[in-house]
Formats: structure tokens, sequence, C-alpha cells
């Protein structure tokens, strides 16, 4: 398995960036992920660190070297992220969870395969064109498309979802794939601090581009950055071209077909200053955090006059 890879993380007009990015990978399957913490609830920072921690974790786990079902894998895993959140709230007595978006992709043999939930996207470009996009958990996302049946006049906050990582309630989690991948199609994961500056036509554009990932995705945030300008959010995108499963293609930044069967890589941070690594929650626990968190949401509503 050969492909190349670029990532990078610019703060915008933000107090602090709260995006989180990462990938892993074995001889013959890799795990990319982003996720974008979110403003208005405790430690976003922290939120989309543990999402990405857990996916890795799972991922180093389940990869011997390749996952039995990415798709399974892919939708656990998100889930196991959000309850590790729960869990983390509880622990520490918070009315209010961390809370993240979070979109990952699996690249297993000839095929890539992902999920996300909340407006942190994936888009596939190949040949010049769009193949395939995410669509958001957002409610402008769900008014474009009910309009199509319904007319709506009443617009709402691009920004407001309605689904993420930490919320009280289960997360929705969208699967696709296995899609097969062609020499040179990429992958581009980012958070809304992309998109929301750049249209798809603009991202597809640039990504069917000549150049190098090293020139095309710098380029990218440098111009969503400039198009949001002073207020702009942070900008987070970790972009892949897919060289291939069985041929040899010379230059190509990463190439797995030397690594042993135990072999793991990764550049997610394996756990958070101070804290211990994700830890397995039976069904007990994950019952017991969403019980206590909706007690404290209660509790707090009580208090405010």
């Amino acid at each position: 398995m050969r492909f190349s890879i670029y990532q990078v993380s610019r703060k915008g007009g933000r107090e602090k960036n709260e995006d989180r990015m990462g990938y892993c990978y074995t001889r013959e399957a890799g795990l990319f992920a982003l996720a974008d913490g979110m403003g208005g609830h405790p430690e976003g920072e922290v939120a989309s660190q543990l999402a990405l921690q857990t996916l890795a974790a799972r991922f180093q786990r389940e990869a011997q070297p390749g996952l039995d079902d990415p798709p399974r894998f892919l939708h656990e895993s998100i889930v196991a992220g959000h309850h590790q959140l729960l869990h983390y709230a509880t622990g520490r007595g918070l009315v209010d969870t961390p809370r993240t978006t979070v979109v990952a992709c699996v690249i297993q043999g000839h095929a890539a395969y992902w999920a996300h939930c909340g407006d942190s996207r994936l888009y596939l470009v190949r040949g010049g064109r769009l193949v395939a996009r995410t669509r958001d958990h957002s409610y402008i996302e769900l008014q474009q498309t009910m309009a199509q049946v319904v007319p709506l006049t009443e617009r709402v906050n691009r920004n407001v979802l309605f689904t993420c990582l930490g919320s009280p309630t289960r997360p929705v989690v969208d699967a696709a794939g296995p899609l097969l991948l062609q020499p040179r199609d990429r992958l581009l994961l980012c958070s809304d601090g992309l998109w929301g500056a750049l249209s798809d036509s603009v991202i597809c554009e640039q990504l069917a581009a000549a150049a190098p990932l090293s020139d095309v995705v710098p380029e990218l945030v440098e111009q969503a950055l400039r198009s949001a300008g002073a207020g702009s959010d942070n900008v987070t995108a970790i972009a892949v071209e897919w060289e291939g499963a069985d041929e040899r293609v010379p230059g190509a930044a990463v190439s797995t077909d030397e690594l042993g069967d135990q072999v793991f890589a990764s550049t997610i941070q394996a756990s958070l200053a101070g804290e211990a690594a994700p830890v397995e929650l039976d069904d007990a626990e994950i019952e017991r955090s969403i019980r206590e968190i909706n007690e404290a949401i209660q509790r707090s509503a009580q208090r405010k006059p």
C-alpha cells in the first residue's frame, strides 16, 4: 500500500485551535481522521483529541494487519469515542460535556471507506471531478435537502448541528464505502473552517491540480484564511493521494510493503497530558454516564431563574 499525505492546521481568529487530525497505518490498512472540537461547550480540544485517540487505539488493536470489517470498525469506533466523552465528563463532574465533530477514512486493499458525525467533511476527487462528499449533519443541509420536496422559507444557521460526539443523545454516524480507488485519487478531510470559506468547486479545482499535496493543501488553507478574514475559524486539513496497493510507484511518500504483521505507525498522540489512554466501557458504564449527564443538565436548568 502506497500513498502520499499532507496535513496542516492553522489557528484563525479564534482564541485557541480545537481541531485535531492524524493518521495510522499497518502493512494492509490506513486510518485517516480529523475532529473539530465544538465551541460553546467545555474543553473542545479534549473532545477532538479523545475522539482521535479512541479511533487510533481501536485501529491498533483490530488492524492485524488488516481490518475484518472496515465499515463496522468505523461506526463502532466513532460511537466508542462518543462514550469516552461521556465517561470523561461524568468522571470530572462536568455539567456539560466536551463535544466534537469527526470524520474518518479507512483505506484497505484497493478501497476507501469513510464515516462521519457532524460537519467535518471528506472530499474524494478523481481526474478533476468530485466523486464523493459527505453530507453535513446540520439543519441548513437538512433544510436544503428537504426544500426539494417541501419549500421552506425560514433560514437557519449553518453552524447549528443536530448531532455530534459528546451530546447526551446517541450520535448519528453516516458511513460510505467501499469505493474502489484508482491511482492519483485524492481524498481530503477538513474542518468547516475550510469548506465554510471556499466553495466545493474551488476545493475540487485545487485538489485536481497537478502540483503535489505539499503545495496544494497549504494553499487551500491559506486561501480559506484569506477569504474568511479576521474572523476566520480554525482551518485544518489532511489530504491523501492514493498511489496503489500492488503496483510500485516511484516517489510515494509512504510505503507499507515492508512492514511486519505487528507493526503499527501513528501520528495521533497516544494520550492527553496527564490522562490515561481510553478505556473500554461496558454497557452499564455507558448507561450510567448518560444518566448522570442528563441529571446534571436537569439540575442546572432548574437552578436557572
